[in-house]
């Protein structure tokens, strides 16, 4: 069989485990030496898998948010947060340095308007071949779609969230 190009990769649903599966891949890739980038759009709370990934040699997490979930409008430090995001995505896709760039809750960026979805195929575009390229979040754009190579949809059937249940630390975050 022969070797492909770089593919375009979208995990989406209201589902938990978006994110979850993008980091199952950058630890696969990274297992297979290859070099990893992680951008996260609107995620500053701490979450428990960060400390592995700092751990692994060939993964960099770089992550922009606030603190608070945007739930109806989003502030001017958010748009700023989602700009400088952007701006390093840019960067790494651009930079040959990575062979796996991860652009997690983009989705979600776009549908909250901290981003367009003009940027976003701006960044597809600027691709190269050979870069495997995730865009994670809910709500994701058809046009995205149309462009993406692997569309997996992570749907919710049952979650304790729905008999108010809390988050647990090292599961959900």
């Amino acid at each position: 069989m022969k070797n492909q190009l770089g593919k375009i990769h979208i995990y989406t649903g209201n589902g938990k485990g978006k994110t979850t599966a993008a980091l199952g891949l950058a630890v696969r890739a990274a297992g297979a030496g290859l070099s990893v980038c992680l951008i996260q759009f609107m995620k500053a709370k701490p979450s428990s898998e960060l400390k592995i990934l700092k751990a692994v040699k060939n993964i960099t997490v770089y992550r922009f948010g606030e603190e608070n979930f945007i739930t109806k409008a989003a502030s001017a430090a958010d748009f700023a947060a989602a700009k400088k995001a952007y701006a390093l995505a840019e960067k790494a896709i651009n930079s040959k340095k990575y062979n796996l760039v991860i652009l997690d809750e983009i989705n979600l960026a776009l549908h909250f308007k901290l981003i367009t979805e003009k940027q976003i195929i701006k960044l597809i575009a600027q691709k190269p071949a050979v870069l495997e390229l995730v865009l994670t979040g809910r709500k994701v754009a058809p046009a995205l779609i149309k462009l993406a190579d692997y569309v997996s949809e992570i749907k919710a059937i049952k979650h304790p969230y729905q008999r108010g249940l809390l988050a647990r630390r090292g599961i959900e975050y």
